[in-house]
This record gives structure tokens, sequence and C-alpha cells, in this order.
């Protein structure tokens, strides 16, 4: 992460430090996989933390109450029961959680994430026989012994939902126990072993005994609000068997609760079951320790120290470049489609649609607008290609005669048209809303109608045979506890509306929800896809019907798939490249485009005089001073009026000049918000001019990017990844399911061919597969992310997302549900210097009572209608709501951003937009920070210099050899943080721009949406499965939380 060459622990160290009985196990891989000569040598400093308090924890005393096993850094220790150190018994990698003893005391059974899901396993209390008693691709956890030791009760969604399941220790034999309806889950046992209690769709306890009989014994009313959820879990009988102890979180508040009331209040109390020392006095953890309490007592603390080693690694990195003169070739190709000869393809690239002939380039620009165009398709005949275009206000789809060039819009829809395709017959044109809807309009008139519901984040549909069946790629969750699934083939009867889902093989995904397919052959034999990082095809019959497994076609990485009009050949993306392939198989071939960019480089002096100066490092302000400009970089600071010769000036009498402010977590090509073109200049109008983003289309991405750079779009400078590389389960459309043998090597090809500026791991990767991308990525120059603390950190990672980020355990390690986030946490980043963005997604609640951006000029006019909308109805929910518990949960983030922050920890601000609101939310985390406690000052180094110091890029602050990116702001921002958003003027890459000419192409269609439309852009048409229901999509697209501002809903949205 540093320049420095100072000599560091090797990682053959890795985890020698804080003892245990299991040493680190086969992962210790010091080559990168595929590293090169060239490669960076892996070497970091590592420091040992001491954690004395857990953030999360779960623990349960021996049945001699001599004993307590708990689980801290996702690892297996015992600690006696009068307290002091503690031993380790497994190591990092198994990612251990809710250990549970044998009734002999000398076993423990715990679930571990060490293959990719949750198995349960057990291991001797002397750290010997550590053995897998499940395995497969569905998910088992919480296991609980039986009394008599010869059963393990656990969760699984192997029965297509959460249920409780019984394990015979002796044969390995797994019997269902539970047969509900919802999710059953945190089994415990019952002492005389005859029944058990379980949670219930997280709102119900219920007994059921071994014959079966069944009755609730508690329940919390499900709260609509997400931002005040009621939940129970983790049931616990009394010794004597007739009462049951849970936790419940109800009204802002985490409590221990039984049928008679609260046992436990005014504590921050974890959400794990309890354990007793006798008949009236039992364990539990809250307030981040292990505390003990008789009935009617107070708490004793069972004090603990667990040392783990962290790593800060040592690499130079990659860096962008944006001042060179160098003509680079075009790699941001997006959505090929080839003509229906097969003769020609168009595709997106620099911000415009290419029409390329196959036999030889440059391909031709066909629009030379500024406005967005995604999602070319070509008619049946060739004659007219559609495509989607913001140029009338919003994206709709707009068609183009090939032949004369003349382009008219077809759709006036009530929301974003994309992803076109055409019916066989050319007819009709079948697309996507912004929520994901499926429509078909008239090819002649533009009428639309919807053809199916609302899905999450689909991909482009396809044609089957006879305009009867359409195809797209679509999710499928496990269950309702969790959310992430597969991405199927889904296919539509057009007639009946019926919608049929279908694996591409069992339990394995497609690439991605996108430009992957499924694509229909044009004989409706056969469809076309990516699976396992690689081009595939299966039979089909007129249905959709998969006849056969998937066969493979090429051996390269491979994205964006389109047949040939004969359906003799495939068009597809590798490592930056047109491919073209026959359906037999065979070598592919390179087409050649024979488009360049290069850096628009801005040229001549200027000077911005300031009347007032932020730094972004100085605590104060400078008055009176010049800031020189020349080619893109601040090349002086002086004195105002010194220098007057030769250069433009830029004149700030009043105000403030300061830094450009960077947003180091967004997803800009991210389906369902549509903001076309309308996105970079909102960025740049609210004085943003580098966003970072952990994960989006790779080809889209790049895209972007080049289209920036090279001055064909407007927008801010980008530094990014592309799909995010996930395990055997998904939730969002761009994660990479990486599942097969030899397909990471496939997907690391990838990221270097396109480019990345990072890497992000994502929330279904095992930790040792994580270590393997953190080692390769380093060596490439390349920070890498995810959303967990442990044992990342002590792997190397450079950063984490969100305070407390989406987690496979379903709870958080990080911060508590109540918001709190305790010394192991804190301690952990501090030494590792690894960066956190916190971003704040309840500083929403700061809309109702300041609605100064809600009715913003700016955000009228480069909101979409739905974006605007939703904004308005945000604004007026927290107007109304008892605000109370959501603004506790985020002083008690900040807090945590402020320890950090004056420790000397990495926070850099990001805000997981368009999830929170564009731009908006940006300036609503920093209102927040100084709303609670941190100076205005603290909070604008978050959003500039430490931002451009964790990028380790010449941004972030007005000093000598940064890049210009400037922002004049009318106020003081370091009395008044609200005053950071008044921008006046925007200098992005030595480039001025004012606000009127950033709203100018958009000021006509400035939104007005009222809140008595309604729902106008949801789906409100019958749901044919529950995924598919208005609220869990609405959930999926407009979250604002789960562990990372303290609340805990149905599922966890961030990305």
């Amino acid at each position: 992460m540093t320049k420095s060459s100072k000599r560091g622990v090797s990682r053959r160290r890795l985890f020698s430090i804080g003892g245990g009985a299991i040493a680190a196990s086969g992962v210790v891989a010091l080559t990168p996989p595929g590293a090169k000569a060239a490669d960076q040598p892996l070497v970091a400093d590592t420091r040992s933390v001491t954690a004395t308090e857990g953030t999360n924890i779960c623990a349960t005393v021996s049945p001699d109450g001599k004993t307590v096993a708990f689980d801290v850094y996702a690892m297996l220790w015992l600690v006696p029961i009068d307290g002091g150190p503690a031993r380790r018994l497994t190591d990092e990698i198994y990612e251990i959680a809710q250990p549970d003893w044998s009734p002999d005391g000398k076993t423990l059974a715990f679930q571990s994430y060490r293959d990719g899901n949750f198995h349960v396993w057990t291991i001797g209390v002397d750290g010997a026989g550590l053995k897998q008693l499940t395995k497969g691709v569905f998910d088992c956890r919480e296991p609980r012994w039986s009394p008599d030791g010869k059963t393990i009760a656990f969760s699984s969604d192997r029965g297509g939902r959460y249920g409780v399941h019984l394990l015979d220790v002796a044969s390995g034999a797994i019997t269902a126990f539970s047969a509900g309806p919802g999710d059953e889950f945190e089994p415990s046992w019952a002492p005389d072993g005859k029944s058990l209690a379980f949670t219930v769709d997280k709102v119900r306890i219920d007994i059921q005994a071994l014959d079966g009989a069944r009755r609730t014994v508690a329940k919390v009313k499900a709260s609509a609000d997400r931002f005040n959820p009621a939940s129970v879990a983790s049931p616990a009988f009394t010794p004597d068997g007739q009462d049951v102890v849970f936790t419940a979180i109800e009204n802002g508040k985490a409590e221990l609760r039984n049928a008679a009331g609260v046992v436990v209040e005014g504590e921050d109390v974890f959400p794990f079951r309890t354990s007793w020392l006798g008949s009236d006095e039992f364990l539990y953890t809250a307030d981040g320790q292990i505390k003990r309490r008789a009935a009617g007592g107070p708490a004793k603390t069972i004090a603990f120290t667990a040392t783990v080693p962290v790593l800060t690694p040592r690499y130079t990195k990659k860096s962008r470049d944006f001042l060179s003169a160098k003509t680079r070739p075009v790699i941001g190709i997006g959505s090929p489609a080839l003509s229906p000869d097969g003769r020609q393809v168009v595709f997106r690239a620099l911000n415009d649609l290419y029409l390329l002939d196959i036999g030889g380039g440059p391909a031709k620009a066909l629009t030379q607008d500024s406005f967005s165009k995604v999602d070319p398709a070509w008619s049946p005949d060739g004659e007219i290609l559609a495509y989607s275009t913001d140029k009338g206000g919003s994206l709709d789809i707009w068609l183009r005669d090939m032949t004369t060039g003349a382009s008219k819009q077809l759709t006036h829809f009530d929301g974003a048209a994309v992803s076109s395709a055409w019916s066989r017959d050319g007819k009709s044109i079948a697309f996507l809303s912004q929520n994901g809807g499926l429509f078909v309009a008239d090819a002649a008139t533009g009428e639309t109608h919807r053809v199916y519901g609302d899905l999450w984040e689909p991909g482009k549909p396809s044609w089957g045979p006879g305009d009867k069946t359409i195809a797209y790629a679509a999710f499928k969750p496990y269950s309702a506890r969790f959310r992430e699934g597969l991405s199927e083939i889904l296919t539509i009867d057009v007639a009946s509306g019926k919608g049929t889902y279908a694996p591409i093989a069992p339990d394995r995904s497609l690439g991605t929800r996108g430009d992957d397919g499924p694509v229909w052959s044009p004989d409706g034999k056969s469809l076309a896809y990516v699976f396992a990082s690689r081009l595939h095809v299966s039979p089909v019959d007129e249905t959709g019907k998969l006849l056969g497994p998937p066969k493979a076609l090429n051996d390269e990485v491979t994205d964006a798939v389109n047949w040939s009009g004969d359906g003799k050949s495939l068009i597809y993306l590798s490592a930056g490249q047109l491919k073209l392939i026959s359906t037999t198989g065979g070598a592919p071939k390179t087409v050649p485009h024979g488009l360049t960019w290069a850096n628009v480089r801005p040229k001549g002096r200027m000077v911005v005089r300031a009347a007032r100066l932020w730094d972004g490092k100085s605590p104060t302000l400078r008055e009176n001073v010049d800031v020189l400009i020349s080619d893109g970089r601040i090349a002086g600071l002086a004195p105002k009026g010194e220098v007057t010769a030769d250069v433009k000036i830029v004149d700030a009498p009043a105000g403030t000049v300061m830094p450009g402010l960077i947003d180091m977590h967004t997803h800009r090509q991210m389906q369902g918000y549509g903001y076309g073109d309308r996105e970079g200049r909102l960025w740049l109008s609210l004085g943003v001019t580098t966003t970072r983003s952990p994960g989006g289309p790779a080809y889209h991405t790049v895209e972007d990017q080049e289209a920036i750079e090279s001055g064909k779009r407007i927008g801010p400078r980008y530094y990014a990844t592309g799909e995010a590389i996930d395990g055997s389960r998904i939730f969002y459309n761009f994660m990479r399911p990486v599942t097969e043998p030899g397909q990471m090597a496939l997907e690391l090809k990838r990221v270097e061919a396109l480019s990345y500026d990072l890497i992000k791991t994502y929330v279904r990767l095992s930790g040792e597969r994580q270590k393997e991308v953190i080692a390769w990525a380093h060596a490439k120059g390349l920070p890498l992310t995810s959303h967990y603390h442990y044992p990342a950190l002590g792997l190397g990672m450079d950063g984490m997302e969100h305070l407390g980020a989406t987690s496979r355990t379903g709870y958080s390690r990080t911060v508590s549900a109540l918001g709190n986030i305790y010394q192991d946490v804190n301690v952990a980043f501090v030494a590792s210097k690894a960066a956190r963005t916190p971003t704040l997604f309840t500083s929403t609640a700061l809309l109702g009572d300041d609605r100064s951006l809600v009715d913003d000029p700016r955000i009228k006019a480069l909101y979409p209608p739905w974006e605007y909308a939703r904004l308005l109805e945000r604004a007026k929910q927290m107007a109304a709501m008892d605000r109370a518990p959501i603004l506790a949960s985020l002083a008690r983030n900040v807090a945590e951003v402020a320890r950090t922050v004056r420790a000397g920890g990495r926070i850099v601000t990001g805000t997981d937009s368009p999830i929170d609101f564009n731009a908006v939310s940006l300036h609503m985390n920093l209102r927040a920070m100084v709303r609670y406690g941190m100076t205005p000052y603290e909070a604008l180094v978050t959003a500039t210099s430490a931002s451009g110091a964790y990028l380790d890029e010449p941004l972030g602050a007005i000093v000598t050899g940064h890049y210009a990116d400037l922002i004049v702001v009318d106020g003081d921002p370091l009395a008044r943080i609200e005053d950071a958003a008044k921008v006046a003027k925007v200098i992005k890459h030595g480039e001025v721009h004012t606000v009127a000419d950033l709203i100018d192409p958009f000021a006509d269609h400035a939104q007005h949406a009222a809140l008595d439309r309604g729902r106008r852009f949801v789906c409100e048409v019958p749901a044919e499965y529950w995924w598919h229901e208005p609220d869990f999509l609405a959930q999926a697209r407009a979250s604002c939380c789960d562990g990372a501002c303290g609340f805990t809903p149905t599922f966890s949205l961030q990305v």
C-alpha cells in the first residue's frame, strides 16, 4: 500500500502469532496464482492486536461450568469462567461461529464457512479431532447438541426453505424435523431432549415436540418499517424446561426476554442464545462483553484477551494515467450485436454507438451526441436499429433507419425503457423497465403493455421461436431468510404470462444478469450464455426447456454473447476484444474494430483567484490566494494578484475554494436507476469530482472511464473495478459466481485486460479464495476490498466497505444491531491501517428536518422522475416518523468514525449510491458526521485528502502537483458543513463547469413529482413468486440499512 522499500514480515508467518491448537492449513500461497516476473513481491508489516471486547460475539459455558467457548475474529476460543487470556482452537480460514458444547464437555460443534458453504464441524477441546459433519451445496448452521449427545440439531436450507434438521452423530444420517411453511432456524433442545424451540421467520418462537406437536411461545409484530425493525432470535430453554429465553430487537432496543417479559434491558444484547451455569444463573453476550447474571442480580463480566495478527501490505499501487497523450485501443465495448446478415456489428463505446464491418474497421460513430446510448438491437431485416437514449429527457427506445441515418423516438414510457429485443416477426420490441418489469412495445406505434411483473435486476430478454416465449436471466433465492441465490433462466409464456425458472445446471448460476445471456438461437433450438466465465450453449425445446447439459464452446474469458442471423456463429467479448466463433466450436477469430482514444488534455494556464481557500489538509482557511493551474495540474499557490500574465482568471471573490469531493463507494452502472447522462452532471453539480466503484458491469464501467477521460462524456474521474468476485451464491446482477476449476484464472485475466483499479471480493467467496485473490491483486498493484474485517485483515486486505456490511453470517461482526462498534473492530482497523468506507445510510433520517437538497434545482433537474419521487417519499417519511431509534444508531456509527479518525485510522467517505441517493447522500453523510460530534474539518477530510491518500493519487488537496479538481462554494464549509453543497463552479481536470451548464440539457425536464402520484414506478400486478413481491423489490432497490447502520431488515442490501 505504501511505497516504502522497508522490509516486512513474510506471509509464511501469517498466523504464527496468538497460539492455538491448529496451525494455518493449506492456504500459504506465497506465490500468487499466475504470477509473472514483473509482479511485485509480497511484503507486509505484521502487528499483533489484542481484543478485550467483541462485536456480536456468541459465547456458551461448558457443562461443568468451568470454561467458556466463544467466537471472536471468526475463530473459536476458550477462556476460563473467571476470565483471562483466551486459547484459540481453530485457525482463521475456518471462519467459525456459534459454538456449542457436547454434553460430556469434550467436544464443541460449530458452523464453519471453510469450503464456501456453511457446514457443521466438531473439534475436541484439546484442539484435536477436527471433523466436518455436513457437506454439499446447502448451508447448515447453528448446531446444537441433544442432551444425550447422540444428535445434533441444526438449521439448513436443504429443503427449499430454512428448516430444522437432525444429524445422527454415529451414522451421519440427516432427517428433517420442522415442517412449517416459513423459515425455521436457531434450534435449541429442551433439557429432557423431547422437544426443540426455534425461531420462525424472525418474528416468532415455536416449540415442537419430537412427535410433531407444536405451539408458539413468543412473538413480535413484524415491522413494515425497515428503519425500525422488530425481530426475535436464538431461543434457549431454562434448566427446568418450563420457559424459553430469547433475544428481541424492537423499538430501537436489544433485549433478553422470556414469556413473562424483559429479562435484560438497557444493554446492547447480542442475538445469540443464553447458556446456564445453574438453575438461576445464565451466561450471555452484550455490550462487547461476555456476561453472567443471576436472576434479579447485576451482570458480571468475564474478561478475556484474544490476540491475532493483522497485516499492512506494502506495494506500489497502480495509477491511472489522466495526462499523457498516449493513444490507446478502446477496450470499453458494450453490448455488441451482430446484424442479421452477420456482416456488421454494432456496440457501445466512447459515449456513442459504433457500426463495424466484420471484414475490416475502423468502426464508425452513429449518433455523435452527448446523451446516453445503451442496448442496441437489430430488427430482423437489418434495416432498423433500436436503442435506448435519454435524448428526449429520460431513457426511451429510439429507432434508427440504418439506410438514411434518421432516428425517431418510439416509446414515451412512464419510466426507463432499456434492454431492447426485437421479436422474430419484427412487429414488437421487448424491453425492461428500470424496475425490471418486462414490457413489449409495438414497433410501429410505440404502444406498450406489460408481459411480466418486476424482477430483481434481470438480464436482457430474448424471443423464442414463434414469438411465443421470452427468456432472460433472473434471480432466484435459496430461501427468504438470506438474500443470496442463483441466476437462472426464466422463460415467460407470452400468452399466459406464466414464468418458469430453470438452472443451467444444479445449483449453478449464469455468469451475470445483463449481456451474458441467455440468447436464443435463430432456429430456436439452442440458448447461448456465459457460465463459469466461458461461452456455453444448451439445447432447448420451443418453450425454452433445457434438454441437455451446458456445452462449452471456448476456453477464454467471455462476456456479452450474441448470435449471427444464420445461427452459424456467435460474437462475444474476451479480454477487451471482440471475438467471433463458430457454433460448432474451434478457434475463435478476433474482430478488430480500429478504435482508439486518448486523454483530453487541458492546455494553457488558469488562475483561480480565491478570496478564501481550504486546501483539504489544514484545519483553517487561507485568504486571498491565487491557485495557478497549468495543463490539468496545480502548478502553485501565490498571494492574490501575483500571477497576472498570460492566464485565464476564474474569479471567486466570495465563498470558498476547496478541493473537489470524492465519493469512495458508488455503483455508477447499477441496474434499476436509469440516470443516463444525468449522472455525471449530477455528481459535478454537487461538487463531486472523483468517484470510486467497488463493483459494476465491467465493460460498461470501462466504457464510462474511456468516454470521460477522452472528453466524450461529462462526469467525475472514475476509479473502478468490474464485477465483484463471488462464490456459489449471488444476489446482485453484477456479481461473478466463481465455482468451477480454472475459473478464477479467467476472472483475473479480465481484471488485468480491462485494467481494473481495484478488486472487490464479495459475500460468498471463502476466506481461502480471498487470500489467493489478495496475493494476486497486490502483485499487480491493485488494492482489494471486501465486506469482512477478519480474517481479511490478517490476509492483508486493504479496506472494508461499510461499517458493518452485508454478511454471509446473517449478522454483522463489525457493528451491533443498535449500531455500536466495539474495541475488537476498532483496534484491528487502526493497527492494520486498512480503510473503512462508512456509508452512513441512516443519515437519510436528516432529510426529516433538512430538505435543502430535496428542493434544490440541481436535484429536480438531474434526478430521473422515479428517483426524485423516491427522494420525496423518503423526506416525507422521515418528517413524519419517530426518528429517535435511527438517529441514535447514526450517532453510534459516527462515534466510531470519529474514534477511528482521532486514533489515526483511515476513514474515507462513500455512500453506496445509487442505493442511497446519488450525490445527495454524500452531503448527508458529511452533515451527519458534524451533527454527531465531528468537526466540519474532520468530516471534509474524509471526502477529500484522506480519500486521495488512500487512492495514492494526487487528489483531494489543493497543493502543487495535484490534479486541478476544485470547487467554488458559497459560504465557509469549515464553519458550516452545509455550505459544501452550495457549489457555484466546478473545475475538474482543469476545465470549468458552471451549475447552469451542467443542468442545461435537462433543464426542461426538471422533476416536480408529487407524492400523491403514489407508487407509479412500482409494479402492482400479482406476483407469481414471493421474491417478485413489490415489498421485496422495493427493499432491494431502496434499502438504506443493515448492519452498517445498526439495523437488521429481512435481508441486507449493501454492495
